[in-house]
């Protein structure tokens, strides 16, 4: 298999991040050979961590791109914020969060924040596949 890539235009609200999760699943769905199942919760999981931080920390809306290589799949979230994210101290009492980063940069095989000379930034996970 070579690579498969998908494009999910922009997203804007929570229902966009429900959308998000539900394209990624259909995506993984649709790959050959089939992805573990394990796997694929993992890819859902960091899937909805960037697209939350992007919608929370990038401006209010982003792109989603999926792309299954042979033994990995990356997930790239571009948003309008020049921003990198950044490890901040969990909130345990207040909820304002601080868990997503950590998190998909210990999922991952590698993480990646590149500036986009147009504006704003990918960050990408590279994923097991």
């Amino acid at each position: 298999m070579d690579t498969m890539t998908v494009t999910i235009a922009s997203l804007r609200s929570s229902t966009s991040l429900a959308g998000a999760r539900e394209s990624a699943r259909h995506f993984l769905e649709d790959l050959v050979p089939a992805i573990a199942a394990e796997a694929a919760d993992t890819v859902v999981l960091v899937v909805s961590e960037l697209v939350t931080n992007a919608l929370r920390h990038g401006g209010g809306t982003c792109a989603l791109n999926l792309t299954a290589h042979p033994d990995s799949i990356e997930v790239a979230v571009h948003d309008s914020s020049p921003r990198a994210p950044r490890t901040r101290t969990p909130d345990l009492n207040g909820g304002t969060g601080g868990f997503g980063w950590p998190m998909v940069n210990r999922l991952a095989r590698a993480t990646a924040v590149t500036r986009q000379a147009t504006g704003g930034k990918i960050v990408s996970a590279l994923l097991a596949r």
